[in-house]
């Protein structure tokens, strides 16, 4: 990434106050790195002492440490700070913020995080993604809106349209903020954890055991998701698979109460890092749900279970139980005396014992002692930091030994990559650095970044990571590295060097590795580069050895929908039906093709797959498929233009572009936005929408249409135009700014 020019400042003297900001410079001259400790005054105040001991582990560590405080009024200050010392030499590497710092609030820029797509048009604090790529990623420029009248500490800010539309950050962040169930309880939270880290410092804790769980709906429940990653960690941290070493994988069908199971793995003294793979929210992890059954009489418990929920529901909300027994009885045929106990006193206290063992709560881990040193969270809103309280912060932030939790501050995608570099940790990477290779807009780290397990390996990556990018050598002899992560480092590093020149490379690791993550990091790489190349490694990887290249490269031929990857989606279909989350995928991606050619390789493959017993079956199924999504084509884009059609439901089908990769609508969406008689709000929506079409055949269209837009189109729509164009990575027309 070429970084921007910055003014040159001058060296800050020994607590040297700067702009009413107290700066404490590191103790010494003998680092060839720095990290900066950010405290709100408050804070400062009131775990000073602690703050001063944790200034002088990290620099026992090798590290420079500043420490910052101020009664910060705005991030733009903040951000302003790390900006200066990032200049400075020796290179600024990371940041912790620490208690109440100001929270950005990012808008417009939705296509950082892994999925989020929440209309905007509703309440900003929850259409807007809490997000410390402000104080990380220098590169990134934000126009500031407005700050929220109720929470003090929440500032919005636009992604500018002349922004990097891409997240490459400078340093690593992560953010000490307890739970703020009153003042003391959070300053108390604050100097506890701090003593934590120190103390967690003056010990080698070695990598050796790891914990992960999958919940209840996740991943399709697929077993070859979740044995993929078996394979892929054993590749990733072999020394878990050698002895003295361990790696436990839990899932959600193993037993009913996995919860205790799951509790007690996270209080093991000797657990290194935990893996939760689960949906959730705020304040809950989902663990489990119904008993897996097939035998009559407990599937019919279970259906009895489910009706006496909606009942109890209806009830606690002072609904008519009486109609709702009914209607369940006319639509699903079941006995009212299947629902008659749903409001007895002894029903609903069993009810609710079982329920407490399908959710992990913030009250459960107020009575635990966390041990795990990484917590991995890749569910929804786990890490919101921006609240008073979250359940994330209860894993690093209590009673135990745990020193870092990763989770996410917005709904994430479940389809992620969240082993993604993990065999770094095992080479001594602090947690920062691994961190700042992974992380979406949504993700974030809470806890101490310059923790780092020990390493019997010679190799300090944590150096090469801070200066390699001017040393390129440092990255080829990195190629030949044993372990598959620190060739995958590498591999991104010289792509970021290199960018088009690197794609022989990618392409040659790609057919020639056998690691299964190397693979995949060549195809994601390669998915920016969208050439040649890419769509070979691409047309391969939708039949890798490894369920989640497999999950990933279907995935990329839905959003690509060329009509050459046809014959590989609609084989995909037929051969992976036991891949039930490549499936899904590969469903979903079918519905985004030429429903016309799909049908014809449908038709084609099956008729040529004699060993097929349900031949005729599927291809009824799949053609069923094709014509509902011509039908669906047909109905709602063909007639985006109809003004007999409510616009209502015509600014349905444009919103769903964002969702839905309808490639064949494109051409109707780029006559909507160059439409004159429709209103400009929502021209403005329909050419958002085409902003996500960054890897579509359709994407020279749009192009044609920002560069007309911005020539000669009205004022309203051309910043809309210039954001769009950006986000899709064109080129705007000389002298249209």
């Amino acid at each position: 990434m070429n970084k921007m020019p910055f003014l040159l400042i001058l060296l800050l003297a020994y607590s040297q106050p700067l702009s009413a900001q107290t700066i404490e410079q590191p103790s010494g001259q003998h680092f060839t790195t720095t990290f900066a400790i950010i405290a709100d005054e408050a804070t400062y105040q009131q775990a000073k002492a602690e703050l001063e001991a944790y200034k002088a582990s990290v620099e026992a560590k090798g590290l420079g440490a500043y420490l910052i405080h101020h009664d910060w009024k705005n991030p733009e200050q903040v951000r302003d700070v790390l900006l200066r010392l990032y200049q400075q030499k020796p290179k600024l590497e990371g940041t912790l913020l620490v208690g109440d710092i100001p929270v950005p609030m990012i808008r417009d820029a939705q296509h950082l995080t892994s999925t989020f797509k929440m209309d905007q048009r509703m309440d900003w604090k929850r259409s807007s993604v809490p997000s410390d790529r402000f104080y990380d990623d220098f590169d990134l420029r934000f126009q500031y809106l407005k700050q929220d009248s109720l929470q003090k500490a929440y500032y919005y800010y636009s992604l500018d349209p002349a922004s990097p539309q891409y997240i490459q950050m400078d340093i690593y962040s992560a953010r000490i903020k307890p739970p703020k169930t009153s003042p003391s309880d959070f300053y108390e939270g604050i100097r506890r954890y701090l003593k934590k880290a120190v103390a967690q410092a003056k010990q080698q804790q070695a990598l050796r055991q790891l914990a992960v769980y999958t919940g209840h709906g996740y991943h399709s429940e697929s077993l070859n998701a979740w044995a993929g990653e078996q394979v892929a960690l054993r590749e990733q941290l072999p020394v878990l698979f050698r002895p003295g070493g361990q790696a436990k994988f839990l899932r959600f069908s193993m037993d009913l109460r996995m919860k205790d199971r799951i509790l007690s793995e996270i209080q093991r003294p000797d657990l290194d890092i935990a893996i939760f793979h689960d949906h959730g929210s705020e304040d809950s992890q989902l663990i489990n749900g119904y008993p897996e059954v097939s035998a009559p009489q407990p599937a019919i418990d279970n259906i009895r279970r489910y009706l006496r929920a909606k009942i109890q529901a209806v009830a606690e909300d002072k609904g008519d139980t009486a109609a709702t027994k009914k209607r369940y009885h006319e639509s699903l045929g079941v006995p009212y005396s299947w629902m008659d106990d749903a409001l007895l006193n002894p029903v609903k206290a069993a009810d609710s014992i079982l329920n407490t063992y399908t959710e992990i709560l913030i009250p459960d881990l107020q009575q635990l002692k966390p041990n795990a040193r990484l917590v991995i969270m890749d569910a929804c809103t786990n890490g919101a930091f921006l609240l008073d309280d979250y359940i994330g912060a209860h894993y690093v932030f209590g009673n135990g030994n745990s020193i870092a939790v990763l989770a996410n501050s917005v709904a994430v995608l479940q389809d992620q990559w969240p082993d993604k570099l993990l065999g770094l940790l095992d080479h001594g990477v602090r947690l920062g650095n691994w961190f700042k290779e992974t992380a979406y807009l949504e993700t974030h780290l809470l806890g101490d970044p310059t923790f780092a397990f020990s390493s019997q390996h010679s190799d300090d990556l944590n150096q090469v990571i801070a200066y390699g990018d001017q040393k390129p050598a440092s990255w080829q002899k990195l190629l030949a590295a044993e372990n598959p992560d620190v060739q995958s480092l590498a591999l991104i590093h010289l792509f970021r060097l290199q960018g088009e020149r690197s794609s022989a490379l990618l392409r040659k690791t790609y057919f020639q590795s056998a690691n299964a993550t190397l693979r995949l990091e060549a195809l994601k790489l390669l998915s920016q580069l969208a050439n040649a190349d890419y769509l070979e490694v691409l047309r391969a990887a939708a039949n890798d050895p490894y369920e989640l290249t497999r999950r990933l490269a279907i995935g990329l031929i839905g959003e690509a929908g060329n009509d050459e990857l046809i014959p590989v989606l609609v084989s995909s279909l037929i051969n992976d039906r036991q891949s039930e989350r490549v499936l899904y995928r590969a469903n979903t991606a079918a519905s985004f093709m030429s429903p016309e050619k799909m049908s014809e390789e449908i038709k084609r493959q099956i008729a040529a797959a004699a060993y097929l017993v349900d031949g005729p079956a599927l291809e009824k199924q799949l053609l069923l498929s094709q014509k509902n999504t011509a039908a669906k084509l047909k109905n709602d884009y063909q007639t985006l233009l109809d003004s007999s059609i409510a616009i209502k439901s015509r600014m349905f089908s444009v919103r769903s572009l964002r969702a839905y990769r309808y490639h064949q609508a494109v051409p109707q969406a780029v006559a909507f936005v160059e439409d004159g008689s429709q209103v400009p709000a929502n021209r403005i929506a329909a050419l958002e929408a085409l902003s996500w079409y960054k890897l579509s055949y359709q994407k020279p269209l749009i192009q044609a249409l920002c560069t007309r837009l911005l020539e000669n189109g009205p004022e309203a729509l051309k910043e809309q135009a210039r954001r769009t164009a950006a986000i899709l990575g064109l080129p705007e027309p000389a002298g249209k700014k």
